[in-house]
């Protein structure tokens, strides 16, 4: 039995100082401090520059000196090997947690699945596999509800030091989120051969979305589409219905792209102020409010999209005009 004690003692101690890449001197220093500590805990008052502590680093037996001379209490080696233990433990899984925390920096702007595990204030703690992400407000959808054991797709934004060490902040509000799932859901996009150009979103309302594919038989906006809308369903079902989501088709005539913008409106005369960046707009009365949207959303959208200024008026129809004549 004590063979065996040695050598899980052993094989722990090195395993942390190789796992970190420091001696095992170091690592033993830092048990010993654990265990000096513990002894003091028991014996407050003590001047504890004059005690020491020795430690073996094969049986893991440890002693407490004081001026050289053994003053280890009756039944300390079990305290001392508790304590030994726990600050091994302690420092795998810290290493262990290095690891996880230094894979998910390489994942950082993809997206995954997460479970909603808990609420802690106003963030939402997730399961997103080996470790826990944090959804602060900002990275919510305002009139998402969201309830434990809830699944859905993440965007891992950033990794930020926290209180506990350094934590994985997920997002649902992010743009990244649309474009990780428009990569999920069309393979011309996953491949390159359709390039997305810009993404705007007013999360839990409403999306634009520019492609653009300068491979010739390939149709970018149908093939963000989906036959019969297929593929971009799938991806306005992740938002549970909540967010409409516009494919635009991405031209470098300012003019075009303007037009294109304001879908669902058609039928737009666009007369651009180049050096200010400002599109007046003329719409038929019928279209009007499309090309508005709902308090204001679709045009500014589109704005936020084109880099424009959007001015929008209604086109007077003939019958009105002869009205007023008279």
């Amino acid at each position: 039995m004590p063979a065996v004690q040695r050598s899980e003692f052993a094989l722990a101690l090195n395993q942390v100082a190789t796992e970190r890449g420091v001696d095992v001197a170091v690592v033993l220093d830092t048990v010993k401090n654990a265990i000096l500590a513990a002894y003091r805990k028991d014996h407050p008052g003590i001047e504890v520059e004059e005690y020491s502590a020795t430690l073996n680093q094969n049986t893991g037996e440890a002693h407490i000196l004081h001026k050289d001379e053994d003053v280890t209490p009756p039944g300390f080696g079990r305290i001392a090997a508790q304590t030994a233990k726990q600050v091994i433990l302690q420092k795998i899984r810290e290493k262990e947690k290095e690891a996880i925390v230094s894979d998910y920096k390489t994942r950082v702007g993809t997206i995954l699945n997460g479970m909603v595990l808990k609420f802690a204030g106003s963030n939402i703690i997730l399961d997103i596999g080996k470790t826990e992400g944090v959804m602060p407000p900002s990275e919510q959808i305002p009139n998402e509800k969201y309830y434990l054991n809830q699944r859905f797709s993440v965007h891992i934004l950033a990794i930020r030091e926290g209180l506990k060490g350094e934590e994985v902040i997920v997002s649902r509000a992010s743009n990244g989120l649309l474009e990780g799932l428009f990569k999920r859901e069309v393979p011309e996009v996953s491949s390159g051969s359709v390039i997305i150009k810009g993404i705007v979103r007013e999360p839990g309302a409403r999306a634009k979305v520019a492609v653009f594919s300068n491979q010739s038989g390939i149709d970018p906006v149908g093939s963000c589409v989906g036959q019969k809308g297929v593929r971009v369903q799938s991806i306005i079902a992740e938002f549970g219905g909540l967010e409409k989501i516009d494919i635009i088709q991405w031209t470098d005539s300012p003019k075009s792209y303007v037009a294109q913008a304001l879908s669902p409106a058609k039928e737009l005369q666009v007369a651009l102020n180049e050096k200010e960046k400002v599109a007046n707009v003329i719409v038929p009365a019928a279209q009007l409010s499309l090309a508005i949207g709902k308090e204001g959303q679709n045009v500014r959208l589109a704005s936020k999209l084109t880099g424009y200024r959007i001015e929008i008026r209604g086109k007077e129809e003939p019958s009105e005009e002869k009205e007023e004549q008279n």
